[in-house]
This record gives structure tokens, C-alpha cells and sequence, in this order.
């Protein structure tokens, strides 16, 4: 118990919950290297310097360490792409930011392996269970982001009203998901330079005229 007139400790995250984000930061990074299905218990120990029995005291299972993995790859995302897109103001604007801050995290080898999402999902896409179903499921909150500036792309008159909202999101994640691909492949910055001219010129054709 605290003693009157002395002050309590200001609770801080402990070196257990540090410990362990490290570890789910460096198993982000291999998964998109080495693939979510090679992540073992052993080969991560190694990687952050572990014993595989401290490793196993954070993680139980092979499963449970990748759905943490995927969780963690999400948060990563979301505070590199989608947080500073969705500053951008709803409409033209916020499709645009989606799609730039996308390829700035390739730009910026968030994950050296590219899109952590991309390369987990072709991985694992024939492979049902949680691990599976969790990946879609942000791959689809994703997609989701895309439709949602779309359709406010078009209340704002910034598209044409008779556009599909949904084939506009899957044009745009096909230029991104191609460009992840070949610059994960080549390493050409110039390939994202391509991306960004094939949105542009995306966007530019189902702007209302005049």
C-alpha cells in the first residue's frame, strides 16, 4: 500500500508488453519475406534473439503467433496508409490520399517484403481457418476504404454519378496490388510512378466533363 503523502506509481506499459510488440514488429517483417506459414516459434526466436522457450511464454501456438502477427501488421497499416489518408477531406481528395499514401509505405519498405496484406493473402488464399478469415477480412476493410471515397468522390461531383463505386475500388486496388508486385519483384521506383499515372489517368476519365 502507498504511504500517506507519497505518490503512486504512474503505471507504464511493462517490459513484457514491450517485449513482446518488438516481437510482432520483427514477425510483420518476415512474414512478407519468409511468409506467414514459414513464421515458426523457433525461426522468430532467432530473429530477436530469444530462446524459444521465452518466445513460447508470449505465444502457444504457431496460430496464435500469426493472428497477433496480422494484428499487428493491421495497426502498422493503419497508422502509415489510412490514418494520414483519412485527414484528407471526403471526396476526390481522399481517393487520391488512399492511393498515394499506399505506395509511399512501398516507397518507405514499411514491410521489406511490400504489402503485408498482398503477400499473406496470396499465401494463405487456399488455406481456410482463422488465420485465413482474419486476412481477408482486413483485406476487405481495405477495399472498403477505396468504395467508401468513391461513392464520396461522386456526392461530392467529383465523378460521374453513373460510375460504379465498386468496379472504381477494384480498378484502383488492382493498380496498387500490380505495382506492390513488381516493385516487391524489380525494386524500380519508377514502376510506382506508373501506378500513380494510371490513377491519375483513372480518375481523369470518370471525372464529369466540362
Amino acid at each position: 500500500m502507498t504511504e500517506p503523502g507519497t505518490l503512486s506509481s504512474v503505471p507504464t506499459p511493462s517490459k513484457e508488453a514491450r517485449s513482446r510488440d518488438t516481437i510482432l514488429r520483427e514477425a510483420a517483417r518476415l512474414a512478407t519475406v519468409e511468409g506467414i506459414e514459414g513464421l515458426s516459434i523457433a525461426r522468430l526466436a532467432a530473429a530477436v534473439g530469444l530462446s524459444k522457450s521465452g518466445l513460447f511464454a508470449h505465444f502457444r501456438s504457431k496460430e496464435e503467433l500469426q493472428l497477433a502477427t496480422i494484428e499487428t501488421a493491421d495497426r502498422i497499416f493503419r497508422a502509415e496508409v489510412i490514418d494520414p489518408a483519412l485527414q484528407a477531406p471526403p471526396g476526390i481528395a481522399r481517393v487520391r490520399a488512399l492511393c498515394d499514401e499506399f505506395l509511399a509505405h512501398l516507397e518507405r519498405d514499411v514491410f521489406p517484403g511490400g504489402c503485408f496484406f498482398a503477400s499473406v493473402v496470396a499465401e494463405i488464399d487456399t488455406h481456410p481457418g482463422p488465420v485465413h478469415d482474419r486476412a481477408l477480412a482486413l483485406v476487405a476493410d481495405w477495399f472498403g476504404q477505396l468504395e467508401t471515397a468513391a461513392r464520396e468522390a461522386q456526392a461530392e461531383g467529383s465523378v460521374k454519378s453513373d460510375e460504379d463505386a465498386t468496379q472504381i475500388a477494384f480498378e484502383l486496388d488492382a493498380h496498387l496490388l500490380f505495382a506492390n508486385a513488381q516493385y516487391v519483384a524489380g525494386g524500380d521506383p519508377a514502376t510506382l510512378d506508373r501506378a500513380r499515372r494510371a490513377i491519375e489517368r483513372l480518375l481523369n476519365s470518370i471525372a464529369p466533363s466540362g
